[in-house]
């Protein structure tokens, strides 16, 4: 976990000003391949222009491919292996509440992308901790949705890889770190990536980046509130600062659904993030 502090210092506060750096995926219209958002909105990641209180990068962000994990890093830092899980995680909540929504085609796409990107590259560090495959998953709840399958049976399918995502972060490596500083520096990552994908929607106006961050949002609400007693007692600070930039986020995120316009305060939001962020690595 302590590469994360260093990585912040080493960008500089410079870095810090201009946003997190995360990537994301949008639901292609046609039903077809997803492709990144930063295709369709090259100004909305690392050439944004560094506005005031923009989000601190999160633990293990690179900007390059979907969740940016940082994946040498995943072998040895519990936090940025549990960020990978969670941008898993996040897609699979967006995957069911968008198939809630009637969103069909916006829902298979996102159980399939974790398959395609986070996992991929995390194979090799899943390998290392003796973690078992469980891409399937994703792929077949992908292959349910494009086959009609009930919304019950979509919600199963969810519980089962969130499920299966618990019992791999049980296998985490350990650096050290406290149970309640892993958990607040993954919700922390979670809420950066999700003030990014907002950012993004603001500025190219697009269902795809929302449902992104809606999932990312609802990661880090889950990964907070499951051990939110013992990260108020550990860090107390940490916890209002979370506990804030979620409040703001749930006005953000309000339900999966596309929306028609994105009116939340981006200086707020980033200041949120900003505020989370430092105050759990302290």
């Amino acid at each position: 976990m302590k590469q994360q502090f260093k990585r912040v210092t080493a960008m500089g506060l410079g870095l810090v000003l201009s946003g997190g750096l995360v990537a994301g995926c949008e639901p292609a219209s046609d039903g077809g391949a997803q492709a990144p958002a930063t295709q369709s909105a090259p100004d909305a990641h690392a050439a944004a222009t560094p506005e005031q209180g923009a989000a601190a990068p999160s633990p293990g962000l690179t900007g390059e491919g979907e969740g940016g994990v940082v994946v040498e890093d995943a072998a040895t830092d519990p936090v940025v292996y549990g960020a990978a899980l969670a941008v898993a995680e996040a897609h699979v909540i967006a995957a069911r509440d968008a198939h809630a929504v009637g969103e069909i085609d916006a829902a298979g796409e996102m159980f399939a992308h974790p398959a395609s990107e986070v996992l991929f590259d995390m194979e090799d560090i899943f390998q290392q901790l003796g973690v078992e495959p469980f891409e399937g998953q994703f792929l077949d709840a992908s292959a349910a949705v494009f086959n009609d399958a009930s919304h019950d049976e979509i919600v199963a399918r969810t519980d089962a890889i969130i499920a299966t995502l618990r019992q791999a972060m049980t296998q985490a490596p350990d650096d050290g770190a406290s149970q309640a500083r892993i958990a607040a520096g993954i919700a922390a990552d979670q809420i950066d990536r999700a003030v990014d994908m907002y950012r993004i929607a603001q500025d190219n106006p697009a269902y795809g980046p929302y449902l992104d961050g809606y999932g990312f949002y609802h990661a880090g609400k889950t990964a907070f509130e499951d051990h939110e007693a013992m990260i108020d007692a550990e860090l107390p600070e940490g916890a209002a600062r979370i506990r804030d930039a979620l409040s703001l986020l749930s006005q953000a995120y309000p339900s999966a659904a596309p929306q028609d316009s994105y009116p939340m305060n981006r200086a707020e939001l980033n200041t949120a993030s900003t505020q989370a962020s430092l105050a759990v690595m302290r």
